[in-house]
């Protein structure tokens, strides 16, 4: 057999014998330059591993899910206040701070009232609302100061009768105007679910065992916001600015 020459510059030619038995197929043999490039696939995709995230190698963190994890952060609060405002009924259970004082909420609420617990300085006080009608349980010590006087013996005494009793507030009361707005949801809601600043997504998180997408103001100082990536979009968990409380939202 005549000789085929010497092979082309930069070409490499290989001649394999590969053995086989009689009646099975035959074997392919793999070029090296083939298994280099499977290698160097394989090592590029594992350099895409960053955390807990892939970049082309795995799922996307967003299947499966409600979507809201793919809009911007403006999209998701926007969403997130929505879902609330349209549920027939949530429950509100944290700290809020206002004027200084700390506030610790367990509030259940629906369109048209609401009924739960308020505690601040160690003293609880039971709210029920039915539209515009606000009843109030509070201890001995709330109804015998009330007024801001101590008038001895009678006072004690009256106050004696209302403690621990669910006792109806006038609206031109100033405790219909402290206590009424914790039992209104569109109107606690919609001062809660605002963050601050410039908002952006901080990544995917998980509260209670549901799914988040995480909205910050401001990197943070300005609040953040957990909204479900399950069923509608509802808020989660809120830090409010300035560390002024932290709530959770359920239904």
């Amino acid at each position: 057999m005549a000789p085929s020459g010497p092979p082309s510059p930069g070409t490499l030619r290989y001649a394999v014998q590969v053995p086989r038995q009689r009646g099975s197929p035959p074997v392919i043999p793999i070029s090296p330059g083939r298994s280099r490039r499977v290698a160097l696939a394989g090592a590029v995709c594992a350099l895409l591993v960053t955390g807990t995230a892939l970049t082309g190698c795995s799922e996307d963190p967003n299947e499966g899910t409600n979507g809201v994890g793919r809009l911007s952060a403006d999209q998701i609060q926007d969403r997130a206040q929505k879902a609330a405002g349209s549920v027939g009924a949530v429950r509100l259970h944290g700290t809020v701070v206002t004027s200084g004082r700390t506030y610790t909420l367990d509030m259940r609420l629906k369109e048209d009232g609401g009924i739960g617990s308020v505690t601040t300085k160690g003293e609880t006080f039971r709210l029920v609302r039915v539209d515009d009608q606000l009843y109030l349980k509070a201890g001995a010590s709330f109804w015998g100061h009330e007024d801001g006087k101590d008038d001895g013996k009678a006072d004690a005494a009256a106050a004696g009768k209302l403690a621990e009793k669910y006792v109806k507030v006038p609206q031109g009361d100033p405790s219909y105007k402290k206590f009424i707005g914790f039992t209104d949801k569109d109107v606690l809601l919609g001062g809660l679910l605002t963050l601050h600043g410039k908002l952006a997504t901080d990544g995917h998180h998980e509260q209670s065992g549901v799914r988040t997408i995480r909205v910050t103001g401001d990197e943070g100082s300005g609040g953040t916001l957990d909204v479900s990536l399950e069923g509608k979009p509802y808020p989660v968990r809120l830090v409010r600015a300035g560390k002024a409380g932290t709530l959770t939202f359920s239904s």
